[in-house]
């Protein structure tokens, strides 16, 4: 078992256990452009829809820089194997809000994989 698997197993244990309550389900989308046709200026798009479990938190006020993180953002951390896709720039999470729970729709600001390919860290902002 390589470092990846060894740290996915072991958060996802702590997603079932220690973290439970932390832990929210989320789903995500985006669109993607059929061919366009320049003629009739038409074309076709396809909305892909994924799944996936993390743990949403605010970043630390020392963080918010008032540029690249605004105050609002939230931080998505998903374990790479428990998303059904590859979250991306632009595409956007539906999640509950941290405080009211209410289902919110929140827009990727950013979105990197650690070293280990083991989880995922997204940057959410409200759409």
């Amino acid at each position: 078992m390589g470092i990846r698997d060894e740290l996915q197993s072991e958060i996802a244990a702590a997603f079932d256990t220690d973290l439970q309550d932390a832990v929210n389900e989320f789903s995500g989308s985006y669109t993607v452009r059929g061919a366009w046709d320049p003629v009739t200026e038409t074309g076709s798009e396809t909305l892909v829809s994924y799944t996936g479990r993390g743990v949403l938190a605010r970043y630390k006020l020392r963080r918010i820089d008032g540029v690249n993180i605004l105050h609002g953002d939230l931080k998505l951390t998903v374990l790479v194997n428990e998303v059904t896709d590859i979250p991306a720039v632009g595409h956007f999470i539906a999640a509950p809000d941290p405080i009211t729970k209410e289902i919110q729709r929140y827009e990727v600001i950013t979105a990197a994989a650690d070293s280990a390919d083991a989880a995922y860290s997204i940057q959410l902002r409200r759409a």
